[in-house]
């Protein structure tokens, strides 16, 4: 088995070596022919590639190896590391019921499908966040991460979407099947960060927005989507590492205001975020891949700079003020080196060590939707106040979790 599987690796390895010599390729419009960059240099683009803004500071002050780490050589340990800790192959999971098709003006539908997919519900909108319905995320379909946790909702029985937001171009949040699956189904707009263009409407998909940090466009009369800073990187071959942006997204409308922040590190990013759309009713945030405390390895090295675990999750969710959080990317696709279970259960501890109810940051059971109801006073703020939250139909107590049909008041 290890030695078939060591043989997968390789020929996936070669696979990503030949079609980023492809890639690489098909940017040459033609003889002697050089396409330049149009967009301006900035806090976060050098003329040529993008960057995180903090992450220099984060890195001078590890020691030379772990800077020396980058994200590259991750993707080279991931591929070649074998003290994975074994997941449970999830046989018993059913899906959850077909979501209504739209929401009750002023309410809010969030419904996990796994990993970082929700479908959100709002204001007459529907909304897909990285949507993921493949079972690996991988440029081919026979090897790469698989899916442990089957989606929560059948691609079937979606409602009618009317946009997408994908908010980089990694092949676990950009996932050209789903895409074009969706395509043909009638999505027919997506929202994406800067340099995604071109990728996005391959899928079929002809409308793209197009969006630098902070920019933002009209969903609907109502509803308004803005493309939010995030720590964290971007490539999809071995050569375009950094060419494109990456970001999390404040969807806002009557419903209020929803978080959602793609794959990030803990940066001071949160806080800004806070500031400009507080209050925040609800965040999406992501609890893994992390390095749980037992795991033998010397330095913490590039991961943590452009992921958080339930520990940093929990400071986003403060630094965000928000009197709710739903835990994303955890129990779906192996990315780290953290057992099954570890993500929830270190977010509970997490929890409990801050002094923070359960139901402030529940990691949701996949397909079940979590309903938060209109606000009573649409000038309530969250800033400098803990609102009680109750998880009204089947919440457990005990642990971060969400039962059916949670209905989320505050």
């Amino acid at each position: 088995m290890k030695t078939n599987r060591k043989i997968g690796l390789s020929l996936f390895i070669l696979f990503l070596a030949l079609i980023s010599f492809l890639s690489l390729a098909t940017c040459v419009t033609g003889p002697g022919t050089y396409v330049e960059k149009t967009e301006q240099a900035s806090d976060h683009f050098n003329g040529t590639r993008y960057f995180n803004p903090h992450v220099p500071q984060i890195l001078s002050s590890q020691s030379g190896q772990a800077a020396k780490r980058n994200p590259t050589w991750w993707v080279w340990n991931w591929f070649l590391r074998t003290d994975w800790p074994e997941w449970p192959k999830r046989t018993d999971f059913l899906p959850g019921p077909p979501p209504v098709t739209r929401v009750p003006e002023g309410w809010l539908y969030i419904t996990p499908v796994g990993h970082a997919t929700f479908l959100i519900q709002m204001d007459g909108v529907n909304i897909l966040t990285d949507p993921m319905w493949s079972e690996r995320c991988s440029p081919v379909s026979w090897v790469g991460p698989k899916r442990y946790s089957k989606p929560g909702i059948r691609f079937e029985d979606l409602p009618p979407v009317d946009v997408v937001l994908v908010s980089h171009n990694h092949y676990d949040h950009f996932d050209i099947p789903t895409l074009e699956a969706l395509a043909k189904k009638g999505v027919s707009r997506a929202v994406v960060p800067l340099g995604n263009l071109d990728l996005m409407q391959s899928t079929g998909i002809a409308t793209v927005d197009e969006l630098d940090w902070w920019q933002s466009i009209r969903l609907s009369p109502n509803v308004t989507i803005t493309l939010v800073p995030a720590q964290h990187f971007s490539a999809r071959t071995l050569w375009d590492r950094d060419q494109t942006l990456w970001g999390g997204f404040v969807i806002s409308g009557p419903a209020g205001n929803v978080y959602y922040s793609g794959d990030t590190g803990y940066c001071p990013h949160f806080r800004e975020i806070a500031r400009r759309f507080s209050p925040i009713r609800t965040a999406l945030i992501p609890i893994a891949p992390f390095r749980p405390s037992q795991t033998k390895e010397a330095t913490p090295g590039y991961r943590p700079v452009v992921h958080m675990g339930p520990d940093e999750a929990v400071k986003a969710h403060m630094d965000l003020e928000t009197p709710l959080s739903i835990a994303a990317h955890f129990q779906v696709f192996r990315l780290g080196v953290e057992g099954f279970n570890d993500a929830v259960d270190v977010l509970a501890a997490s929890l409990k060590e801050h002094s923070l109810k359960p139901d402030a940051f529940v990691a949701p059971v996949f397909g079940q939707v979590i309903k938060i109801p209109p606000m009573l006073d649409s000038s309530l703020s969250t800033a400098g106040k803990a609102y009680p939250i109750s998880l009204i139909q089947g919440f457990t107590g005990a642990g971060p979790s969400v039962c059916p049909e949670a209905l989320v008041q505050y």
